[in-house]
């Protein structure tokens, strides 16, 4: 067991402890301090190991050691110290790992989990919540493999002292330190039992070092191997789907449909089978490979052509064996587009879908409320400047008028502002940005569609040209020239709200984000898949507003980016958000997501996804207080 957490543990002696300080004295005097601090005297010593005669005051070791792995305990914040956030460092040469990727962190997260999981059951008292029994707290990571900051590989500092008695540590300054060690790091949080103090003991001394050893005596290599074998194969189909001239692959014998309410597959459901006109073989793996250009699945009610839909938009996430989609592979740059009453839009480019607008200009369309039509306008084109090469459209969350307007009714109103989407989808096609339609109500896109796909009990079969022989005469309008959404920003985001030197922070269970004064609906962001990913996004906001690498903020880290001072007024319009957050996410790939992680915010929670850069960006541009100009300077591409 750690020897030294122990020490402090043992000298808590109040059996009611929710803040968990342990007793000591200084200078004769008795005081309190946390066993977060890892406090312990520092005793420098010789090569040959004789005591050199000199002491400092203080060092803080927060991370204890058994049988070589490591064990950091962290406040989860400030009014939780009864719930230490810990991390456990595993060497990769005791699990036999020299993959150090995502889908190698996320198998470990859930092999490890079932450990912990055992020791809560036998903890359980229904009629007493976890803060009375005690609680080993791990990520639930559902079937999608993402990167986390609750289970990744990092370089960590060695131990490079030995441990004495009580809280004395052995440290040689004459020796240089030992390299650093690549570790599996698995991250949770402990509820610790009130009232029970012995329990608290037992579950950080023994509990937790002796069911992570055991996950290391017993690690089902065999398993991590069909892992290995998995991503390549995901990976090879990307590649595929990147540098070939398709935007979606599903596999045969995919199960698509969930149970009802979870995200379970349907024990139920016919397994997916390609028209055979569109079969192919990827990696080996035969199925459905559907083309760039504009396709549409039809069918009636309940017949499985919006599950296929769900099924491809899920596919920008690789998924774990036995998901039924994990060979269901999509785009990375795909978008789910909807109509979103409401939303906030600032100077946003709709012209190729909007003509004109009373009092307004729909080349720099502005409004705090969006109609259905406006909205998705806006959707759409703020996807397509931020590099999306894929759009995934349902018909019945679309606005209607938005989507189509037949013959009759093009003739009937000769005064309609509003260009459908049926006129811009081969445009939006020749320019490289794909879309797949799921259409039921409206025959009007089987005149555009290069492919029309009818899904019948679950069955899909192509019917492009049967399709065709229904369609009256199409005729396209003008090709519209102006699709640039170039913008850049005048007013930065804070996270401190106007009037106030306390920052603001927090996620609703109602589907917002508030950050200072913005009060961010993300509820239209289809794309974000797990309660994690929400939380990363809010901490990354966070950071971008408060900017990192001594910078104050972004607008003065945008100016960073483009060699200028902060004090440069006159250069604060190029601003360019997407080369900021392209900035950062390079630095969270290379010092993993903790660089954006704090527990300040009480009401936060800490484990995190990672949302694609897209998300963060269409956050961004939801904000009510920023405001945005039009630019000449070209936004670049965001994965």
């Amino acid at each position: 067991m750690p020897k030294r957490l122990r020490y402090y543990l043992d000298r808590i002696t109040d059996n009611k402890t929710t803040t968990y300080r342990y007793n000591d004295t200084v200078e004769g005097k008795p005081v309190q301090k946390e066993i977060y601090d890892g406090e312990c005297v520092e005793v420098y010593v010789k090569p040959n190991g004789d005591i050199d005669g000199e002491r400092t005051g203080i060092r803080r070791e927060p991370t204890f050691w058994h049988n070589e792995i490591a064990y950091t305990l962290d406040r989860t914040n400030k009014q939780a110290l009864d719930r230490p956030t810990v991390t456990i460092s595993i060497p990769v040469e005791m699990l036999g790992i020299i993959d150090f990727t995502p889908a190698v962190a996320d198998y470990c997260l859930r092999e490890i989990k079932p450990y912990f999981d055992a020791i809560n059951a036998s903890y359980a008292n229904r009629t007493r919540p976890d803060r009375e029994n005690g609680k080993f707290i791990l990520l639930e990571p559902g079937s999608k493999v993402m990167l986390r900051n609750t289970a990744y590989f990092s370089l960590i500092p060695a131990k490079n002292y030995k441990e004495g008695k009580g809280i004395r540590i052995y440290f040689c300054r004459y020796t240089d330190p030992p390299p650093d060690i690549m570790c599996l790091c698995i991250r949770m949080e402990i509820q610790l039992p009130y009232l029970k103090l012995n329990r608290a003991k037992t579950m950080l001394v023994k509990q937790l070092p002796d069911s992570t050893e055991r996950f290391v005596r017993e690690f089902n290599k065999g398993g991590l191997s069909d892992v290995l074998k998995l991503t390549k194969t995901q990976q090879a189909i990307r590649t595929f789907l990147r540098d070939g001239g398709y935007c979606a692959f599903i596999a045969n014998g995919s199960i698509l449909a969930r149970e009802r309410g979870s995200d379970k597959p349907a024990q139920a459901a016919i397994p997916f089978q390609s028209p055979t006109s569109h079969e192919i073989e990827v990696a080996g793996i035969r199925g459905m490979g559907i083309k760039r250009g504009v396709t549409v699945i039809t069918g009636g009610g309940y017949s499985g052509k919006s599950t296929v839909l769900n099924a491809i938009s899920a596919g920008i996430y690789d998924h774990v064996k036995g998901d039924g989609r994990e060979l269901c592979i999509t785009d990375n740059t795909a978008v789910t587009i909807t109509a979103e009453d409401g939303r906030a839009v600032s100077n946003v480019n709709i012209s190729p879908f909007i003509k004109w607008i009373p009092g307004g200009n729909p080349d720099i369309f502005s409004t705090t409320h969006a109609s259905g039509s406006t909205s998705q306008g806006a959707n759409i084109m703020e996807a397509v400047s931020l590099g999306a090469k894929l759009l995934l459209i349902d018909e019945d969350r679309s606005a209607t008028n938005f989507m189509i307007r037949d013959a009759v009714m093009k003739q009937l109103i000769e005064k309609e502002p509003i260009t459908p989407f049926t006129d811009r989808a081969n445009e939006l096609a020749e320019m490289g940005i794909s879309t797949i339609l799921v259409i039921g109500g409206s025959g009007e896109y089987l005149a555009v569609a290069d492919y029309v796909f009818m899904m019948d009990e679950f069955v899909m079969s192509e019917v492009t040209a049967y399709a065709k022989t229904f369609v009256p005469e199409h005729i396209l309008p003008a090709l519209h020239k102006n699709w640039e959404n170039n913008r850049t920003v005048t007013k930065i985001f804070t996270a401190y709200p106007e009037g106030t030197s306390r920052e603001r922070l927090s996620v609703s269970d109602t589907g917002f984000i508030i950050i200072g004064d913005e009060r961010i609906d993300i509820r239209n962001l289809h794309d974000i898949a797990t309660e994690p990913q929400v939380n990363a996004l809010a901490f990354i906001l966070r950071h971008l507003a408060k900017g990192n690498e001594g910078v104050d903020n972004l607008e003065a880290m945008a100016l960073a980016i483009r060699g200028l001072s902060p004090k440069d007024k006159s250069n604060k319009q190029s601003v360019d958000i997407v080369a900021i957050v392209q900035k950062l996410y390079a630095q969270i790939e290379a010092e993993g997501l903790d660089l954006v992680d704090t527990g300040f915010f009480t009401t936060m929670h800490r484990f995190m996804d990672m949302p694609r850069q897209f998300e963060v960006l269409a956050a961004i541009n939801r904000m009510r207080h920023i405001v945005w100009y039009k630019s000449t300077d070209k936004m670049g591409d965001a994965d």
